[in-house]
């Protein structure tokens, strides 16, 4: 982990964790994780929201490198369930992009709406991929970006960043993981096993606790 000077203190169970200053970052492996996946609560409110992050920003959602590929390989699979608008655009540019920043993202529709959204008959967002996956018809749930949702990973020399990206149309979510006690990365536990692994996400956990037992003990 690393403390509010930079000196860094590791994140490790057998050792005293918090011993003379509040860390800001947690290190894992080789990952710094933000505070704010341990403490703040989040549970997806999809009655509330109705799939809002498939369409709202101005970019679409970070593709590893081998996912633009699988992208290309599962498109004949969901082509049905896309939108007229995004099959114009996939046909135009592909399934990504470079943005801005240099990453490569989904595409989108009109500046925001991913490629891969469709809908339902309550006007709820949905994810063509996710919904392929879970009719048995491809064996590609989704981006990782996509399930680790509201957290964001962004790679850099020597380490991985794991950040809670707190946007205001999650609002709704973060009212429901207060209610039901359930924090960031209690709620994301599958996807971060999936992008980091079992053993990373049992010692933050162990962390987490710890953390928040020593929390109480100063309270």
């Amino acid at each position: 982990m690393v403390a509010d000077n930079g000196q860094r203190i590791n994140a490790v169970t057998h050792c005293p964790l918090f011993l003379y200053m509040e860390p800001v970052m947690l290190e894992i492996g080789d990952t710094l994780v933000s505070l704010d996946v341990i403490e703040k609560e989040f549970v997806c409110n999809l009655e509330a929201c109705l799939g809002a992050c498939c369409i709202e920003g101005d970019a679409g959602a970070p593709l590893e490198e081998e996912e633009r590929q699988k992208l290309k390989d599962i498109l004949p699979a969901i082509w049905d369930d896309l939108l007229p608008a995004a099959q114009s655009v996939i046909q135009e540019q592909g399934v990504a992009y470079i943005d801005q920043e240099g990453d490569v993202v989904t595409s989108i529709v009109n500046g925001k709406d991913c490629v891969f959204t469709c809908y339902g008959a309550n006007g709820m967002c949905y994810c063509a991929i996710e919904k392929a996956y879970k009719e048995g018809r491809i064996d590609f749930y989704k981006p990782i970006s996509c399930h680790l949702y509201p957290i964001r990973t962004k790679k850099y020399s020597g380490f991985t960043a794991v950040n809670y990206n707190r946007w205001k149309i999650c609002k709704a979510a973060e009212v429901l993981g207060r209610k039901e006690g359930v924090k960031v990365y209690q709620f994301l536990k599958e996807p971060l096993i999936r992008k980091f692994g079992e053993v990373w996400y049992n010692e933050l956990n162990e962390v987490a606790v710890e953390y928040e037992r020593q929390k109480a003990q100063d309270d």
